[in-house]
């Protein structure tokens, strides 16, 4: 099966996973679901990295899913469909939890799984005129496999529309509903990518891994006695790192940290 990622190391600590199916607008198919979870998987284990980008070539971020796929789960049994399904859940579940910072780049247009998988993303930039669309109640279908992650970078009251009118709707209001975190000319999309990667780079990043785990670990539960129990021993153990006591010891010096 031919290769549908290209993955770049433009520096030491960055790497960058282009989903590079042009021909069908960057949509998915079983090789790409399987290359993209595999790919996240080694990524996250890498010592050396800090922070991944992830993009699409051609003109559209990511279709949704593939007609040929389609057409072949359409003589699928519920036993195929819910292993092909699986598979889905178990990627996007990959990029969720990757250790390191995903920084999405959504440069063309993102349908249907493909707003599933911006929405796995820490951080999302897009485009200008970038259309988005959760477009399966217009085949029949849910978005049921992507819901979980749509919901929460969406917000339940948006989702509630979009999911029941598939109405497509602009990089602008995605922006101003908080799925996009910025939303930049065509021509500066890279340049801002960048900044955020630099920015991210230049923390800890043993406490960048935290950031991320906590906000996934505390949203939504209770503040309890276990959850103000929880989040003591977090700090605690971080201050108590040697990279913790190297960033207070380099704030307080007035130098830079050795991580940099």
């Amino acid at each position: 099966m031919a290769a549908t990622l290209e993955i770049l190391r433009p520096s030491a600590h960055v790497a960058a996973v282009w989903l590079n199916r042009p021909e069908v607008r960057n949509a998915f198919n079983e090789g790409l679901i399987a290359e993209l979870t595999g790919a996240f998987r080694t990524l996250g284990a890498d010592p050396a990295l800090r922070a991944i980008v992830l993009g699409g070539r051609g003109k559209a971020f990511c279709a949704g899913a593939d007609l040929s796929w389609m057409r072949a789960m359409a003589g699928y049994s519920w036993e195929q469909n819910q292993a092909d399904a699986s598979a889905l859940a178990e990627m996007l579940w990959t990029i969720w939890r990757c250790p390191l910072p995903v920084v999405g780049r959504v440069h063309g247009d993102c349908y249907a799984g493909g707003v599933g998988l911006a929405a796995v993303c820490d951080v999302l930039v897009a485009a200008e005129g970038v259309q988005f669309c959760l477009s399966e109640a217009k085949l029949g279908l849910l978005p049921a496999t992507i819901g979980p992650y749509v919901v929460r970078a969406l917000g339940e009251q948006a989702a509630r529309r979009y999911f029941v009118t598939a109405e497509r709707f602009s990089a602008a209001r995605a922006l101003a509903l908080g799925l996009v975190h910025e939303c930049v000319p065509a021509e500066a999309l890279d340049a801002r990518v960048a900044e955020i990667v630099a920015a991210i780079v230049a923390n800890g990043p043993a406490a960048v891994q935290a950031c991320k785990a906590l906000v996934q670990d505390v949203a939504g539960r209770p503040i309890d006695a276990a959850l103000r129990a929880e989040t003591a021993r977090r700090i605690a153990d971080i201050r108590a790192s040697d990279e913790g006591r190297e960033g207070v010891a380099a704030f307080l010096a007035k130098r830079e940290p050795g991580w940099r």
